[in-house]
């Protein structure tokens, strides 16, 4: 007969009849229910035309930082390969700025945070920018300065084309 013929069987039937309500976003990570970091005025700083306006600024950065800051050969034309690409993703952006309209605003950010964390992180290491060099110091600026505003923008308002 075994082990299990031998202990004694206890049937016990539970029907589960609890039932719980899950708070909106806001109310469940958030104290006083009303403020969320996305909803932080201090995270709310940038709208979507001001974003827009500091992206223009950020091409001509990049497309002025070769002369402004010495930078010659590949260094240079990596530069300006950023402005072109941060201009088309401009211009592409479905926002007050955007020409053509195909990137959602959400997107155009999570672009900006992936360049900003390259610049910072792996931009040195694959130009080997030496420490203190001025391709070095440019790309890490640049991306503190594009993590910084990604970081003040509200990507989820719906822009008004």
């Amino acid at each position: 007969m075994g082990i299990a013929g031998g202990l004694w069987r206890i049937e016990t039937r539970v029907t589960p009849s609890f039932s719980f309500s899950i708070p909106p976003r806001r109310q469940a990570f958030c104290p006083d229910g009303d403020r969320c970091s996305r909803h932080n005025e201090l995270m709310n700083l940038l709208n979507a035309r001001l974003h827009g306006f500091l992206d223009v600024v950020t091409v001509v950065v990049f497309l002025l930082a070769p002369f402004l800051f010495g930078l010659g050969g590949y260094v240079a034309a990596v530069a300006w390969g950023f402005a072109v690409v941060h201009l088309l993703m401009t211009l592409f952006t479905r926002y007050p700025l955007g020409v053509v309209k195909v990137i959602p605003f959400p997107i155009h950010g999570v672009v900006e945070l992936v360049v900003g964390v390259v610049l910072v992180l792996a931009m040195p290491r694959l130009l080997a920018a030496s420490l203190g060099s001025p391709a070095r110091t440019f790309f890490v600026g640049a991306g503190v300065a594009i993590l910084a505003v990604w970081a003040l923008t509200r990507y989820r308002e719906s822009p008004r084309a």
